[in-house]
């Protein structure tokens, strides 16, 4: 265990420094290549030179001097290219490592979140709350009790003096002239008290034709004599 978890950053570090030494390797091998493309490029002026001098051999042996250093080119470039494969899969595999720990490293820390609150500890918790919102909706039903006087109230009496007013209330809106039709009274709980308004409409039409009654039983001025 601990030469997993120690042996992590020496990893990394190994990796880092094997990715700088392959950098340096084909920087060195970069100007290599520069140094023998200017000599093959030099011998190629010699052979010239030679050529125009009528010295056959002497032309001959720069170019190939100049073949040797093409070869050691090519070679370079063989090289460089073994050298950039290799830092592209030591870098793939580096960010492989790296995602690797990353996603142990998370599973390591939900399991210690998952140790830290377990399913217990959650239902306790929840118990503990309904418990507390129980009691605090007794202590409320408590306090909205009516004590005292007001508790020995009793409800329906109250309900029938009310219907009373308001059945007084109609009647004087009735007996007074108005041009809209007196409104239904309505009762405590949203009703219309229909009863209590066609009680008074009965009475108040039964005091309306006795008085036409009365007032036909009555003789007219000068009597049948009369002329207007």
């Amino acid at each position: 265990m601990f030469t997993r978890v120690f042996g992590k950053p020496k990893q990394e570090a190994n990796a880092v420094a094997t990715l700088d030494k392959l950098t340096e390797t084909l920087e060195m091998l970069e100007k290599k290549e520069k140094v023998l493309l200017k000599k093959a490029a030099a011998e190629i002026e010699k052979a010239k030179e030679f050529t125009r001098a009528k010295n056959k051999r002497a032309a001959i042996q720069c170019l190939k001097r100049k073949r040797l250093y093409e070869q050691q080119v090519e070679q370079l470039g063989n090289f460089q290219l073994r050298i950039h494969d290799q830092m592209i899969m030591l870098e793939g595999a580096k960010a492989t490592t790296e995602t690797v720990d990353a996603l142990r490293s998370g599973a390591a820390a939900m399991k210690a979140m998952q140790k830290a609150t377990n399913i217990d500890d959650v239902d306790k918790t929840m118990d503990e709350i309904n418990e507390q919102t129980e009691n605090m909706k007794q202590i409320q039903e408590a306090l909205s009790t009516p004590i005292g006087a007001a508790a020995d109230f009793d409800e329906d009496e109250l309900e029938a003096e009310l219907e009373e007013l308001e059945g007084a209330e109609l009647e004087e809106q009735l007996l007074q002239p108005a041009t809209t039709a007196p409104a239904a009274s309505v009762s405590r709980n949203g009703t219309i008290n229909f009863r209590h308004q066609e009680e008074t409409v009965l009475r108040i039409s039964i005091d309306m034709h006795s008085k036409l009654d009365v007032s036909a039983g009555q003789p007219q001025p000068g009597g049948s004599n009369f002329i207007p």
